[in-house]
């Protein structure tokens, strides 16, 4: 298997990017790599692993570009051509903790959607109380959606857990302001409607109060919704961390307690990390594409180089194509 990745694309590019996939190839024996970047940056942190390639570029995407602009001006950029190395067949799957608009772009232009799906969702796993996490759906690709999107999150959103996180029979959920049938927008309302006709475990409206309690395995909303949910997790969590850490250099008596339950708080805190899930995927497209979080360390790269190994494993790619081609059929039938 290969996977190709950017090595030029996050905030701390390219040596946690070249750190996490020597990880990777040194933990797994049927792992190569293609890094893509400024060769004389990348090599003094592969350890000449003979599972990782170079492919050379001085030229990026930065955090400045226009997305859709910079994927169409700038094809030599390393993001282009770590795309164009999937489109090609040269490597099994790409990932980018880089521009995520120009991820998303170069996902639809190179690599390209699958038959079937009308748009990609952005979806990355969020932490649950239980640690289990729950994958959602979409948190981003696409601002505006419609209903029949929404059905086609679901359905992508229960393969993936079902096939890669090991998942039995997962709960879908669509985030609404209430659990009650009926509740929502025009959108929601038949959102709902057609959920209830997959092949899926369908259980209805969730809350965002609920989510990380764990109330379903995978939460369908529109990118608009979702990247508010999920901003809003991730600002809490540094907020709260920030606040305990506060609270404990209070006084001495504060900081002998913070002594003695610095490893309780060290456990707490992976529980919430994000590394620990990998990336987001752009499920709805021909091949995995995965955006890695920009502030990724080597942990969080190795996760989502490991995410990215399941999901060609998997086929899950093949296994939405499959169920798309099964729902669309039904839906001419009637």
């Amino acid at each position: 298997m290969k996977i190709a990745i950017d090595a030029m694309g996050g905030d701390h590019a390219p040596k946690e990017i070249v750190l996490g996939a020597l990880k990777a190839v040194n933990h797994f024996d049927d792992l190569k790599i293609t890094l893509i970047g400024d060769e004389n940056k990348i090599i003094p942190y592969t350890d000449n692993h003979n599972s990782i390639e170079i492919i050379h570029t001085d030229e990026k995407i930065t955090s400045d570009d226009e997305p859709v602009k910079a994927v169409r001006r700038k094809k030599n950029a390393s993001l282009v051509l770590m795309a164009n190395e999937v489109k090609s067949g040269r490597a099994d799957a790409c990932i980018s903790a880089g521009n995520t608009g120009a991820l998303m772009s170069a996902g639809l232009f190179v690599v390209g959607r699958i038959k079937g799906i009308d748009r990609p969702a952005l979806s990355p796993t969020l932490p649950t109380v239980s640690g289990n996490g729950f994958l959602l759906l979409d948190v981003g690709a696409n601002v505006e959606a419609k209903a029949q999107h929404l059905q086609q999150y679901g359905l992508m959103g229960s393969i993936y857990m079902e096939k890669v996180r090991q998942v039995k029979n997962p709960r879908v959920g669509l985030l609404n302001v209430g659990t009650e049938e009926g509740k929502g927008n025009d959108l929601t309302k038949k959102a709902f409607e057609l959920l209830q006709q997959l092949p899926i475990n369908f259980i209805g409206n969730v809350e965002a109060r609920d989510l990380l309690n764990g109330v379903a395995d995978v939460v369908v909303t529109d990118g608009f919704s979702g990247n508010i949910a999920l901003k809003t997790v991730e600002g809490t969590a540094l907020t709260m961390f920030s606040m305990i850490k506060d609270t404990f250099m209070t006084n001495t008596k504060t900081k002998i307690a913070a002594a003695l339950v610095k490893k309780d708080l060290k456990g707490l805190k992976d529980k919430l990390d994000y590394s620990e899930y990998g990336g987001a995927a752009l499920f709805g497209l021909a091949a995995p594409v995965i955006k890695a979080h920009g502030s990724s360390n080597q942990q969080a790269i190795f996760s989502a180089i490991q995410q990215t190994k399941n999901i060609v494993e998997k086929d899950v790619v093949g296994k939405i194509e499959a169920e798309i081609k099964t729902l669309q059929a039904a839906t001419e039938e009637e």
